[in-house]
């Protein structure tokens, strides 16, 4: 069997910087047209000066029969003016803004404190500027269940702020579970979206500790119960123009996950497309998987779709192991496992 649907993009990509950066993007380059680039650096990409310089650097790592186009995002902090985001809109290189509660995830620690005491402005200009807020959707309150995290955001944030503000365009990014769903579902149309990530179609919490502690499943917002990836493949495989592919790949040296302390991320760019098709022909949906890969991000955005194509085939292959840099190896999702489904370079 093979498929040949319209070149996807990623709507939520984590590309680092230095080293890492050009060991990771050939991975995206080779299957998606555009990727929305996380900001959330060391030091954060809080201005728009700061995203065309980390943009530059980006454009000299794309492998050069490569059409992979990166699309820049600002990290929103306590300190972000509304100027700063007439800029990021005149500069035509910024497509959103990401909210980090802070000490939410990696590298989020001068993320926003007090979105609507610190930030209503900022928010109010982006819905002028057409500019959307990307939603890191969980509370970073020690007194919340990790697992609470993202319903409680919802109840406590979202919602409030989507009555507040209701022409302002927000994307729930990597939702976990029911609730968030139920969430998108009931805002209007093109207004509220969601990007869903291949670990949340696919694994429940149990995969944290199966045969022991599994740091290579961890992220962030972490797994959720089987009832809450169910109701997410549901949403996705509907044909609702509100979901819409975003990885939330996010590399780390194996030696910062395998540790006593590990960090939040799994590295999914090079077994994404292969896992999505997954889902969707086990829910009997494939043929809904081009709108989810391909149009509906875009069609949020406001962008044309990509004009290439590409081909999944049903063909199956061993996903690497690890892959190995000059700097240490990183380990990709399904690392030793076999996979379906085969996605062909662009």
């Amino acid at each position: 069997m093979e498929l040949t649907i319209t070149q996807p993009d990623d709507w939520h990509l984590h590309l680092r910087d230095g080293s890492l950066l050009e060991a990771v993007l050939p991975h995206s380059a080779k299957h998606f047209g555009r990727a929305i680039v996380m900001p959330n650096l060391k030091p954060p990409i809080t201005t728009t000066s700061a995203a065309v310089a980390y943009r530059e650097s980006i454009l000299k790592a794309i492998p050069k029969d490569s059409n992979f186009t990166p699309l820049m995002s600002l990290y929103l902090t306590d300190v972000t003016t509304p100027d700063e985001i007439k800029l990021a809109k005149k500069s035509g290189l910024v497509y959103g803004v990401k909210l980090y509660p802070a000490g939410a995830t990696t590298n989020s620690q001068d993320g926003v404190t007090d979105l609507f005491g610190n930030c209503f402005s900022v928010l109010e200009e982006m819905a002028e500027q057409n500019l959307p807020l990307l939603v890191h959707g969980e509370v970073t309150d020690s007194n919340v269940d990790i697992f609470d995290r993202e319903k409680v955001f919802i109840e406590t944030i979202l919602m409030p702020l989507i009555q507040r503000l209701p022409q302002l365009k927000v994307v729930m990014e990597h939702i976990t579970t029911a609730d968030a769903v139920k969430f998108v579902e009931s805002c209007k149309e093109g207004y509220v979206a969601a990007t869903v990530t291949p670990q949340h179609l696919l694994l429940n919490r149990n995969a944290l500790f199966q045969g022991g502690l599994q740091p290579h499943n961890y992220c962030l917002p972490v797994l959720k119960r089987e009832i809450h990836r169910q109701a997410i493949v549901s949403a996705v495989t509907s044909g609702s123009k509100r979901f819409f592919l975003g990885t939330d790949s996010a590399p780390h040296d194996r030696r910062k996950k395998e540790c006593s302390c590990g960090c939040a991320g799994i590295y999914n760019s090079p077994v994404a497309l292969s896992l999505y098709a997954k889902v969707f022909e086990e829910a009997g949906a494939l043929d809904k998987l081009e709108a989810f890969t391909s149009f509906n991000g875009p069609d949020f955005y406001g962008l044309p779709r990509n004009k290439s194509k590409i081909k999944l085939r049903k063909a199956p292959w061993k996903v690497p192991d690890y892959l190995s840099f000059p700097f240490g190896d990183i380990v990709p999702m399904f690392a030793g496992e076999t996979l379906e489904w085969e996605a062909l370079p662009c």
